[in-house]
């Protein structure tokens, strides 16, 4: 009878010692799935930001802007408008190459 008392012990200890360690491990997950989800969220925060901030530069008014400021363009007008008139480059047909390519 001792040694059966022994036994149910030791499996009793081995039982509590495997239950702590799984609520430690239980614990530590725990731990870095909130640590993940925070990093989420602020990578999330981050690419909304980025988003608005790329809206921002494609705005036409800030591109015409630019223009005009960085490279001093200005919008064209038909007084300063350059045409040229010139024959149309022509291409080469089927019949004037015999046929073959």
């Amino acid at each position: 009878m001792g040694r059966v008392s022994i036994l149910f012990a030791v499996l009793l200890m081995i039982s509590a010692i495997s239950l702590v360690t799984a609520r430690f491990q239980s614990r530590q997950l725990f731990v870095v799935t909130d640590r993940l989800e925070d990093k989420a969220r602020e990578l999330d925060t981050d690419w909304r930001r980025l988003q608005l901030e790329r809206a921002e530069l494609a705005r036409n008014a800030r591109i015409d802007g630019a223009a005009r400021a960085e490279l001093e363009m200005d919008v064209t007008t038909p007084g300063r408008t350059i045409y040229i008139k010139g024959k149309a480059a022509q291409t080469p047909s089927a019949q004037d190459t015999g046929g073959a390519p």
